[in-house]
């Protein structure tokens, strides 16, 4: 195409895409350079704009209650986090200070404010426990694994891993209330063994008995539930494990837990129920001491072993279940259930144990400080014997809805107390003991006392007495005519037929005659401590007196005359030394009456079991003699009597002292005393009683026309004839295994006197 002239260049649009020349490509080279610096710069500048660009604000409505949150929760944040700091440090200041309040090891294991009294029977082995037992001190490396597994299992799951506390156990326990309708801090714990610790040791605070008040309320308020003794008492737990380690907080609670029956630590209980030491103890004897923590009345063995070993089982499926023991272990520990020894499973002699404790001074006894050692006369075959027999009695004879009672004594010739029975429940501890505190009417069972003063005052067994209407009068109450049980009159009759049929006129007699003052010397010689009546119806048992005195009393008669005091402690000691405090050696006192007249007086209460009130004592080829006691209108019966090894005395009545139904002391006391005297004997070959043998059957001397004699009684002459001082020889001769003691003349002849005096 031809110019158009004016030089310039046709208009030709660019070629977008055609690559630049050379000399383009360096002219364009600084003007792109421009173009990247100029493209930047409004990239800049736009973000900077952005940047300025005022924030899309809230409504002042909710921006300022918002601001206002926010600085609240700053304020708030900070300052708790201040506080938190601070009582951290509180906190750890308090642990650390009670800490070292905290005494050491060695005085915390044993918290008893009293000590503990062991009683061995008359062989040395153990059968009760009284106070607060504690059997040793143990160690975590002492005892028997099993036990710190079973309890830990038990108890404190986490023990070897918390500081103290459990918060997960403590969530729990008061989700527990809460859901069962308690308060969160009502029923369960979430206590940990450490805590559990703290509450023994009652914070650092010992019993103070001048306080005023007493231990078990001491214990009650150590283990309040408040907010704030929940408080201290976590302070307290964190100290203890600041202060001691784990071991040494279990070796603790092992020896201060209460687990029942009177035992503080396992050693003790471990002795009470299982009669081994702690250390010897397998794993079901373990499961059932840990079970025992929870409720040691509930879930104590002597209470109720099936209970009691339900519990273990849960004990030892919680232990396989943690891994304490294997699979096999436990079933083994299932298939073996654990055993109570024979003194616990037993429980005999709870009346016996509370009357010695009697026995010794109150400081070494019934308020002792110290563990002792108590060796007695207790003999646990006896105390079976009598329990069974009662137990047997009532069973078989009397009505299951009768409320009497019963009470048992046995003792040997010296006084040793060898069993005792104080009512028809057994297995007790602290009740009420009829055979040593209950006052009751002898009845005729005193009548021995009064013979017993009339053969030392020259009487004879074979002697004459008139059994006959008397009337006698009482200063302050009138004439009184003594009546015998069958209402009849008997005439002539020998002191022995008179005491085996237990005649009350004859008695009454004997009494006037030789004197109260001399029956009641007799009486109290004997033993018989009560307030003796001084009227002439004390012969016939009007005043009261214990069963143990009675037969105590009847003891003196077996001895040969000489006085007897009822013992059942022999010796004293503090556990671990070997001098005994005090020993008893026997019981035996002074002479109250002769030798013979014992001897006389033996053959006639032989005669009541033989042939007169008490036969049903009667035991086969165990020769025997006692008598039999009954009070007015029945409210008392009694059978008191003894073999050539022991004196048994039996008494029935109801507490309120209303009548028995149908009961004398030939009844049922006789036929209990026969059961406990049988299964006493049984295996035992028999020994003779020391007594008078006559060579006749005592015979009345003269009868009287117009009275009731004995019917069969031959007349004798009394100075003259068979038994007469000055004829033939006396009808009787003395047992052959002891000598009476001579009859001066004079007073032989004077008791002659006497009979020929009554008779005419």
């Amino acid at each position: 195409m031809a110019n158009n002239g004016n030089g310039r260049k046709p208009l030709v649009a660019d070629k977008r895409y055609s690559k630049a020349s050379k000399t383009t490509k360096k002219a364009t080279k600084k003007p792109t350079t421009t173009k990247k610096t100029a493209t930047a710069k409004p990239a800049r500048r736009a973000a900077s704009r952005k940047a300025r660009a005022p924030k899309r604000r809230l409504p002042l409505i909710f921006a300022l209650p918002l601001a206002l949150v926010a600085w609240v929760f700053r304020i708030v944040f900070r300052l708790g986090f201040a506080t938190a700091v601070i009582a951290a440090l509180g906190l750890g200041a308090a642990v650390w200070y009670t800490s070292t309040t905290i005494p050491p090891l060695t005085q915390l294991v044993d918290g008893r404010a009293k000590g503990s009294v062991t009683m061995l029977d008359r062989y040395g082995k153990t059968y009760a426990w009284r106070g607060s037992q504690f059997g040793g001190i143990v160690t975590t490396e002492t005892v028997s694994p099993a036990v710190k597994d079973a309890v830990v299992a038990t108890e404190d799951r986490r023990f070897y891993r918390h500081f103290g506390l459990s918060p997960r156990g403590i969530a729990s326990a008061i989700r527990i209330n809460m859901s069962e309708g308690r308060g969160p801090l009502e029923g369960h714990g979430g206590s940990t063994i450490t805590q559990q610790v703290a509450k023994l040791v009652c914070l650092g605070n010992p019993y103070d008995p001048s306080s005023g008040m007493s231990e078990a309320e001491y214990e009650a308020d150590c283990r309040r539930s408040s907010l704030t003794r929940k408080a201290k008492e976590a302070i307290y737990a964190m100290a203890l494990e600041v202060k001691y380690s784990k071991a040494e907080i279990l070796t603790i609670y092992l020896n201060r837990a209460y687990l029942g029956g009177g035992s503080y630590g396992v050693e003790a209980a471990a002795g009470r129920y299982f009669g081994v030491s702690a250390k010897d103890l397998d794993v079901s004897e373990a499961a059932v001491l840990a079970g025992l923590l929870t409720a040691p009345s509930t879930y104590a063995p002597t209470a109720n072993m099936d209970r009691s070993w339900a519990r273990a089982l849960t004990v030892v499926k919680l232990m396989e279940q943690q891994g304490y023991i294997t699979a096999a272990e436990a079933e083994a520990a299932r298939a073996n259930p654990a055993r109570l020894s024979e003194a616990a499973s037993r429980e005999a002699g709870g009346y016996f144990a509370d009357w010695v404790m009697t026995e010794g001074p109150d400081f070494l006894t019934r308020d002792t400080t110290e563990d002792v050692i108590m060796q007695t006369t207790f003999d646990q075959d006896i105390q079976s014997a009598a329990e069974e027999a009662m137990q047997f009695i009532f069973s078989e004879k009397v009505s299951p809805e009768s409320k009497a009672q019963a009470a048992i004594v046995v003792m040997s010739a010296d006084g040793a107390v060898r069993a005792m029975v104080g009512g028809r429940e057994t297995k007790v501890t602290g009740a009420f003991n009829r055979a040593s505190q209950a006052m009751r009417q002898t009845g005729s069972a005193f009548k021995p006392f009064v013979y017993a003063a009339a053969l030392d005052n020259g009487w004879a067994f074979d002697s004459t007495i008139v059994d006959e209407p008397i009337t006698l009068n009482i200063p302050g109450s009138g004439p009184w005519s003594p009546q015998n049980y069958t209402r009849k009159f008997y005439g002539p009759v020998t002191l022995t037929t008179a005491l085996k049929n237990s005649l009350n006129i004859p008695a009454v007699k004997l009494f006037e005659d030789v004197g109260r003052d001399e029956v009641i010397r007799v009486a109290e010689g004997f033993g018989i401590k009560s307030d003796l009546a001084a009227g002439p119806a004390l012969a016939l048992g009007a005043s009261e007196t214990t069963l143990l005195q009675m037969t105590g009393s009847f003891a003196g008669i077996l001895n040969g005359g000489s006085a007897v005091t009822p013992y059942g402690l022999t010796s004293l000691k503090l556990l671990g030394d070997n001098t005994p405090l005090m020993e008893q050696t026997g019981g035996i006192g002074d002479r109250v009456i002769t030798e013979g007249a014992a001897l006389e007086l033996t053959y006639m209460m032989n005669q009541v079991i033989e042939t007169g009130t008490g036969g049903r004592a009667r035991v086969d080829g165990v020769e025997a003699a006692g008598k039999t006691g009954t009070t007015s209108s029945a409210r008392d019966a009694w059978f008191v009597g003894f073999t050539s090894e022991y004196v048994v005395g039996v008494w029935m009545g109801n507490d309120d002292n209303t009548p028995l139904k149908g009961v004398t002391g030939g009844g049922l006391p006789a036929e209990i005393w026969h059961e406990t005297i049988a299964r006493i004997h049984e295996g035992i070959p028999p020994e003779p009683l020391h007594m008078l043998i006559p060579l006749t059957e005592p015979q009345v001397v003269s009868a009287i026309p117009g009275t009731e004699g004995e019917g069969t009684g031959q007349v004798t002459d009394p100075l003259f004839g068979p038994g007469g001082i000055f004829g033939q020889p006396q009808t009787s001769v003395p047992d052959p295994r002891g000598q009476p003691e001579p009859v001066p003349l004079e007073d032989a002849i004077r008791g002659v006197i006497r009979d020929i005096f009554r008779i005419n």
